[in-house]
């Protein structure tokens, strides 16, 4: 018999690993099962500005202006001042590598008007990928009762991330940025530590505990891995570490027959 991967002794613990070739589960633990995204959030708002870009209202150049409500947002941020303003292609870096709280409020009044008009697309934009149970009140994943999504609605996106958005996806894979004179470095730890590893994002709030987006591909295989509710970033690095190389050998090769 196979082993599998014994899951994390948290209430909020949740998990799926999909194989991104063909879409099968090959593993998971109440995966449909509603939890915080905490900053996971940020993966659709950054699909919407994505969007954005490839339709043409927006290019990288674009200034985005920080309001004094999205300059007041809590750490982590970069630390505008109200009425600055962020290019958006450094806006993308700031919430992939730095998941800026105050960026994803700029981004969110640039493209919807309020933040929570954005939440609202945000929601929409949900339901056309799939994504059933999921419901977003902000753009950042800060602490909100009603935000809530699952870890099987994760994969989805993680996923439509890449197929939708190829030319972007690289971004998600950087692990510092140099903005305004300074080098702003990022949290996920597995990239350039685990082989493979080219992204997606991390996430905490204390409601959620520690939350991390994967996706990984070596030799034609591919795999997305969503683990939520870790009790420390070191636990759940480890656990989605476990994940992948369980896995990731299991998933098919792309392209191939059968």
């Amino acid at each position: 018999m196979e082993t599998a991967v014994a899951p994390l002794p948290s209430e909020k613990y949740a998990s799926i690993v999909v194989d991104a070739n063909t879409g099968r589960v090959l593993y998971e633990s109440n995966s449909r099962d509603a939890r915080y995204p905490a900053s996971l959030t940020k993966m659709m708002t950054l699909y919407m500005l994505f969007e954005a870009l490839d339709d043409g209202r927006m290019t990288g150049e674009t200034a985005i202006p920080v309001s004094a409500y999205a300059a007041a947002r809590p750490p982590s941020k970069i630390g505008f001042r109200a009425g600055q303003s962020i290019d958006a292609r450094s806006a993308i870096l700031a919430l992939c590598v730095r998941s800026a709280n105050d960026v994803a409020v700029a981004v969110a009044e640039h493209l919807g008007g309020t933040e929570e008009r954005f939440a609202a697309m945000m929601t929409a934009k949900a339901r056309e990928l799939g994504m059933r149970s999921t419901t977003f009140r902000n753009a950042s994943g800060l602490p909100d009762a009603g935000q809530q999504t699952t870890a099987h609605d994760m994969a989805i996106l993680s996923m439509a991330l890449r197929k939708r958005f190829p030319h972007h996806y690289h971004y998600f894979a950087n692990r510092e940025f140099a903005y305004a004179g300074k080098v702003i470095r990022g949290h996920n730890d597995l990239l350039g530590r685990v082989n493979g590893v080219d992204g997606l994002k991390t996430g905490y709030i204390r409601a959620s505990g520690f939350n991390l987006a994967t996706s990984v591909g070596r030799g034609g295989k591919r795999i997305v891995a969503v683990v939520m509710g870790g009790d420390s970033a070191a636990i759940r690095n480890a656990h989605m570490e476990e994940l992948i190389e369980t896995y990731l050998p299991r998933a098919s090769i792309a392209g191939a027959a059968g």
